[in-house]
C-alpha cells in the first residue's frame, strides 16, 4: 500500500537528516540528487525541519551559481548533548559531544580500590559534570555507558557478578540523580568495541566478524549478519570463562581463573613476558601487558620473538573455539593488548588457527585500541539521541 502523506514525509525527513549527518553540510540541489526526491519536495522538507530546530543554514557552497540552490543545510548539532563513558575496574573515562558526534571535551580520572562505593559514584558523576561543563553542554540528553560484566537483558542494568567494584551497578542511579531527564544505557564494553570496529574502525567491510578483546580480562564480541549477538542472558562472548588446555585448573560459574582468561589476561600476558625477559616501565596492569607487547614488537630480538610466538599460541587456542563454533571469517585483535601486538601477533595467531582449524579465518588487528569502547559508547548514545529527535512529532 502507498504510504500517507504525512508518513512519506517522515520518511524523506529522516533520511535528509541521514544524510547530513554521514555527508555533513548539504546545499537543497545535492539532498535532492542523493535522495531522489522532487526540487519541491526538498524545499518542502528543508522548511519543515528548519522549522522544527534540526538544521540550520550554514553558509553557501563553493559552487559557482548563487541563490537558494547553493545556501548549505547542516544538522543543528548543538540541539543535544551526549555523554559516553569507558568504566573499568579502577579508572573512568569520558567525553562528551554534541548530537553530530563532534568531542566537545574529554576527561578520565582513577579510581582506587579503596574508595567506597558512594564516594567513587561521586568521582565517576563529578567527572562527568565536569566535561560536561567545560563543554558548554546546558544539559545531557543522552549518556551511554561502556563497562564490563552482563548486562541483564530484561533490566538493561549490570547484573552482580563477582570480582567487579559495586560501584559499577551503582553508577547508572547515580547519574540518573545528578542528569535528570536524562536517557542512560549501559552496555557490555567488548560489545561497544565490536560496535566501534564495525563502523569506523578494522570491520567496516564485514557484515560478520568476531572481536577478541585483550585487557586487564579477556572477552569477546560477536557480530552475525551485521547484528550484535548478546546471547539470552547477555553473556555471548565470556570467553574469559572457557575451559581450554594449558591452564592449572577449570573456570567455577563465580571465578574465570583456570580458563581462557588465566592465559590470556593481563596478569598472564604479564607473567608470561618475565619468562622470556622481556620488560617495560611500571604501569597498571593493563597498560603494562600493552607496553611489554609493543616493547617486544619494537625489539625483534629472538627472547621477544618467543615471548609473541608463545602469546600467539595462547590465544589461537581460544579463538579456535571460537571459530569452531561461529566460523566468522574474520577476528579482530582488540583492546591496548591487540592494538600493541599489531600485525605481528595478528599474522601469528593466523599462521597458528590455520593449523588448529579448517575454517579460512583473518586475523585483524583493531585500528581504535583501547579507545574501541569509549567509541562505541558516543556512537550507541548518538544513534538513540537522533532517533528519538529525528522522529516524527506526534500529530
Amino acid at each position: 500500500m502507498p504510504a500517507s502523506p504525512s508518513t512519506a514525509r517522515a520518511i524523506n525527513d529522516r533520511l535528509a537528516l541521514r544524510l547530513l549527518q554521514q555527508e555533513g553540510p548539504l546545499t537543497a540541489g545535492r539532498l535532492k540528487q542523493l535522495t531522489g526526491l522532487s526540487r519541491p519536495t526538498v524545499a518542502d522538507l528543508v522548511e519543515r525541519l528548519t522549522a522544527a530546530g534540526l538544521i540550520e543554514p550554514a553558509g553557501e557552497s563553493d559552487e559557482q551559481r548563487r541563490g537558494p540552490n547553493a545556501r548549505l543545510h547542516r544538522i543543528v548539532a548543538e540541539r543535544a548533548w551526549l555523554a559516553a563513558l569507558d568504566v573499568r575496574t579502577e579508572s573512568v573515562s569520558v567525553l562528551v559531544s554534541d548530537l553530530v558526534g563532534r568531542v566537545r571535551a574529554e576527561a578520565s580520572a582513577p579510581i582506587g580500590d579503596d574508595a567506597g562505593t558512594g564516594p567513587a559514584v561521586e568521582q565517576a558523576v563529578t567527572l562527568v559534570e565536569r566535561a560536561a561543563k567545560e563543554a558548554g553542554a546546558d544539559r545531557l540528553h543522552t549518556i551511554g555507558i561502556g563497562a564490563p560484566g552482563l548486562i541483564d537483558p530484561a533490566t538493561g542494568e549490570l547484573r552482580d557478578s563477582t570480582g567487579l567494584p559495586a560501584w559499577h551497578r551503582r553508577l547508572m542511579a547515580g547519574l540518573g540523580e545528578r542528569f535528570a531527564g536524562a536517557r542512560i544505557s549501559v552496555e557490555n564494553e567488548t560489545n561497544l568495541a565490536a560496535l566501534a570496529e564495525q563502523r569506523e574502525g578494522a570491520a567496516r567491510d564485514r557484515e560478520t566478524f568476531a572481536l577478541l578483546w585483550l585487557g586487564l580480562g579477556i572477552g569477546a564480541g560477536v557480530v552475525l549478519d551485521g547484528t550484535l549477538r548478546r546471547g539470552v542472558s547477555g553473556g555471548a562472548g565470556e570467553i574469559g570463562f572457557l575451559p581450554v588446555p594449558g591452564t592449572t585448573g577449570l573456570p567455577s560459574a563465580t571465578d574465570c581463573g583456570g580458563g581462557f582468561h588465566s592465559l590470556a589476561g593481563a596478569v598472564a600476558v604479564t607473567a608470561l613476558a618475565a619468562e622470556h625477559g622481556v620488560t617495560a616501565d611500571p604501569a597498571p596492569p593493563e597498560q603494562r601487558a600493552a607496553a611489554l607487547v609493543r616493547r617486544a614488537v619494537d625489539d625483534g630480538g629472538s627472547s621477544a620473538g618467543r615471548f609473541l610466538d608463545v602469546l600467539a599460541d595462547r590465544l589461537a587456542v581460544g579463538v579456535a573455539a571460537v571459530v569452531a563454533v561461529l566460523d566468522p571469517g574474520c577476528v579482530v585483535l582488540a583492546g591496548e593488548t591487540g592494538r600493541a601486538g599489531g600485525s605481528a601477533l595478528a599474522a601469528r595467531v593466523q599462521d597458528r588457527l590455520g593449523r588448529l582449524s579448517p575454517l579460512a579465518t583473518e586475523v585483524r588487528t583493531g585500528a581504535l585500541g583501547g579507545g574501541a569502547v569509549l567509541r562505541g559508547a558516543l556512537l550507541t548514545a548518538r544513534d538513540r539521541a537522533q532517533d528519538e529527535l529525528f522522529a516524527p512529532a506526534e500529530r
